[in-house]
């Protein structure tokens, strides 16, 4: 009768689990897919703040290329990276370009920078991070307009000396009491100009090149 019972027991138990299992990987699944839909819409609502409809004729979320991770690795990526294209009459107008920077303060600084076609920045939005509320999170334009500061700048200009917060010498502005983050940010944002120039005929061809060195 004791064998029994623990056999019935250990039957109720395995059911029991696997039933478990299934809920939790059903449940994982239903939470990862609607965290995917979340980030594509937010995605949509960047790209449209920094390239408006005005500016573009197609349908810049589905429009992209794609570079490899050696292409890539100089925006934070840790795979390929889908760059979106906005174009007027067939023609580049800019480059959405996401990047990541990974040594903001309190970890991951998820971003994308649109890029003329001049190679000015057309905008820059973070879409997710953990910093601080009320230091860090001033990367987010929900919380300051520090973002905006990078609209219309470029490779030359400032000069690649000036590509830092003010406290290292640079032109742009830090926050109070926290500089690790936006020097974070201003890093990577250079690094993303970097990336488009050394990349710019194949962006403009709409065809991957060979990767190209970035120093």
């Amino acid at each position: 009768m004791l064998g029994k019972s623990i056999t019935k027991n250990s039957v109720i138990l395995g059911g029991f689990a696997l039933v478990t299992a299934a809920i939790l990987a059903f449940t994982f699944q239903a939470t990862a897919e609607k965290i995917a839909e979340q980030e594509k819409r937010a995605a949509e609502k960047a790209l449209l703040q920094i390239v408006p409809r005005e500016r573009h004729d197609n349908d810049m979320l589905s429009d992209t290329l794609t570079f490899s991770a050696e292409q890539s690795a100089v925006l934070g990526a840790k795979g390929p990276v889908d760059v979106h294209l906005a174009k007027l009459d067939g023609e580049l107008v800019a480059a959405i370009i996401p990047a990541i920077a990974p040594d903001g303060y309190s970890g991951e600084i998820k971003l994308i920078v649109g890029v003329n076609a001049d190679g000015s920045v057309a905008g820059v939005r973070v879409l997710a991070h953990k910093e601080t509320p009320g230091l860090g999170d001033k990367v987010d334009l929900n919380k300051s307009d520090w973002v905006l500061s990078f609209n219309g700048k470029s490779l030359l200009n400032p000069t690649a000396n000036k590509w830092k917060v003010k406290k290292d010498g640079g032109e742009f502005d830090q926050f109070t009491g926290a500089t690790i983050t936006p020097r974070a940010v201003v890093k990577r944002v250079q690094h993303v100009l970097e990336f488009f120039e050394a990349n710019k005929a194949a962006l403009t061809q709409n065809t991957p090149a060979a990767p190209a060195a970035i120093n």
